[in-house]
């Protein structure tokens, strides 16, 4: 039996390019059948944004040098593609970037239980999709609770923090490999593919990384 290939994906759920790359990437890894194990792991676009977030626009075009033209360009782009993936960006005037350290240890916590994956997606969808404030405790542990996790353990883990140390040294790690920019996506811990690459290059890394297990 063949082994499944372990897929490390870098990313924040803040991060529009990594939700449009992971869905890239799992329509390949169907049409190629590939058994495949994905692990998740944090980073943080802004980790020093304030608690109450900023305006994403705004955010974008201070960050980026962007003008409101290509804001909105690039948001016209990713919706089309995300609704060819079958994933909605409800994109809106006010919606906002909020720091992520909380929904990361939050993702770790649901990572002691196997269901890091499932969270994961549930935050992109109500971050992008339903607009909801991530940087709320009660709006994670809803969320953490409307898959069937425990809601009031949920909320525990966002209170007394306990796994704060361990998600800055996943931070670390994967800053000291060079990781910069997200979504990386590292196959079988050594090769290494930053940015959305589309379903076609996917799937040729996919199958050349087979050819070369052989």
């Amino acid at each position: 039996m063949t082994e499944p290939l372990r897929i490390d994906i870098v990313s924040d759920v803040m991060c529009p390019w990594c939700i449009i790359g992971y869905r890239q990437l799992a329509e390949a890894l169907e049409m190629t059948g590939t058994a495949h194990d994905v692990h998740w792991h944090p980073f943080e676009l802004n980790p020093q944004m304030p608690p109450e977030g900023q305006n994403t626009r705004e955010h974008i075009i201070e960050k980026y040098g962007s003008t409101p033209e290509q804001s909105e360009q690039s948001r016209q782009q990713m919706k089309a593609l995300g609704d060819s993936l079958g994933f909605e960006f409800a994109w809106a005037d006010d919606s906002r970037m909020h720091n992520t350290f909380n929904t990361h240890q939050l993702l770790h916590w649901a990572g002691t239980i196997g269901r890091k994956h499932d969270l994961k997606m549930a935050l992109f969808a109500a971050h992008f999709t339903d607009r909801r404030d991530l940087s709320d405790n009660a709006v994670l542990a809803d969320i953490a609770g409307e898959i069937g996790l425990d809601r009031d353990e949920a909320t525990a883990v966002l209170v007394d923090q306990r796994f704060a140390n361990e998600v800055r040294s996943a931070e670390q790690f994967w800053q000291q490999q060079g990781i910069s920019g997200v979504p990386a996506v590292v196959f079988d811990r050594r090769h290494l593919v930053t940015g959305a690459q589309g379903v076609d290059n996917y799937t040729n890394i996919l199958t050349q990384i087979a050819e070369m297990k052989g």
